[in-house]
């Protein structure tokens, strides 16, 4: 069963510290890992709620396209809590009122990794497809990459009944990238059967349509 939050309103305001691909995944078993694609999470660090901290706010592929918010940006807006907080990565969503306070210079496109540069259209993620990413890395070193992803993720427990949920942090870069680290296996669980392990094979049939440098 869901757990259902108390909605409001809030304003925030923020320096921007990481832009990155919000993506929902399906799970069921080893038969199936289903990646889509809904819009960005934009990680920032200032006054959320009247407090001064970290957080993100989920934003549309329309709003990025108007904005083109990159690292370093200041930003404000309002947005809403979250009515199912398993559901969503992002602390606040629903955003409206946007506007680019300060722009910082755009940062090198040709720059190794982590790529930090602007973020690009949902559809090269869909078409390049990712790996798992250990949680260590992408909270590091691999924060700040565009490739990075920490996506809302939906197990099928019981088919048609129930459904499990959890985070877990992807990659949509280079399969050659020296800071990429998969992390361990990671269990799948169904209902009166245990759990099965993703070791990574989904991982090749996700990302077969581009090499290694790709």
């Amino acid at each position: 069963m869901l757990d259902n939050g108390i909605q409001h309103k809030i304003s925030f305001r923020g320096v921007i510290l990481s832009v990155q691909p919000r993506s929902n995944v399906w799970r069921y078993r080893l038969d199936n890992r289903t990646h889509n694609t809904t819009g960005y999470n934009i990680f920032l660090k200032g006054d959320a709620e009247g407090v001064t901290k970290e957080y993100a706010v989920a934003i549309s592929e329309k709003q990025q396209q108007k904005f083109h918010f990159h690292i370093g940006d200041e930003i404000s807006g309002t947005a809403w809590t979250k009515m199912y907080p398993k559901l969503e990565y992002a602390d606040y969503y629903r955003v409206g009122g946007l506007k680019k306070i300060s722009e910082a210079p755009m940062p090198d496109e040709d720059k190794a990794s982590p790529w930090v540069g602007e973020v690009p259209e949902l559809s090269v993620y869909d078409w390049r497809g990712c790996r798992m990413l250990a949680a260590t890395s992408w909270k590091s070193k691999c924060f700040t990459c565009k490739w990075a992803c920490m996506s809302n993720v939906a197990i099928e427990y019981d088919w048609g009944v129930s459904q499990k949920f959890r985070y877990e942090s992807f990659c949509y870069g280079p399969k050659n990238c020296k800071l990429y680290k998969m992390g361990k296996p990671r269990a799948v669980p169904y209902k009166n059967y245990g759990s099965v392990y993703d070791e990574g094979w989904l991982d090749d049939i996700c990302t077969e349509r581009r090499g290694e440098e790709e």
